[in-house]
């Protein structure tokens, strides 16, 4: 596993493939990039976080931020539960991009206390819904960390949240918050 990446970082530029589209550089010209690392295709918990993302997309597009997430999940079990996204969605079976990032899975994803209420709404919000269940068997398990990385287009990290447990992520106002804060940064 490769270290944290913190703030402030440059990365290499990289184009990755998404399920369904063209591939996306990262990092995008004239855009700031939200690489957001999820667990698993059908994640009830990762779903209900999509769903807010999905709702609000054109206020980030907007904001001038493109939506880039990441699933350890195959591609074919990808496009079983993310055909309606509306940003690029990459699968990563070997976990080559988890471990260039430093995200990271363990027990504290779902044993921590304010995972709890997250994970109950979650699956109850799916079941409601109808939504297809997860695969049976996860090849890289269920304990993976969310983690989130804003990606200014000259490839500097200009904020970085790795998660605690499987719902502590970036809100939707948290990302237009850090975007508007950037926007508002005059360049030399």
């Amino acid at each position: 596993m490769a270290g944290r990446i913190e703030a402030g970082t440059v990365l290499a530029p990289r184009e990755v493939e998404v399920v369904d589209g063209e591939p996306v550089d990262i990092p995008k010209p004239g855009r700031l990039v939200h690489l957001q690392f999820r667990r698993f295709a059908g994640c009830p918990v990762c779903n209900v976080h999509l769903r807010s993302v999905t709702r609000r997309h054109a206020e980030l597009a907007a904001a001038g931020v493109l939506e880039v997430a990441v699933f350890h999940s195959p591609e074919a079990e990808l496009r079983e539960h993310t055909a309606d996204i509306p940003f690029a969605v990459v699968a990563d079976p070997g976990k080559r991009l988890y471990r260039e990032f430093g995200v990271e899975a363990g027990t504290r994803a779902l044993l921590h206390p304010r995972a709890w209420l997250p994970i109950v709404r979650s699956i109850a919000a799916g079941l409601a819904r109808r939504d297809p269940a997860p695969a049976s068997k996860q090849e890289h398990g269920r304990l993976g960390l969310p983690a989130d990385f804003l990606i200014r287009e000259d490839g500097t990290v200009l904020a970085v949240k790795y998660g605690e447990h499987i719902y502590d992520q970036w809100s939707v106002d948290e990302i237009l918050a850090l975007a508007r804060a950037e926007t508002d940064v005059p360049r030399r």
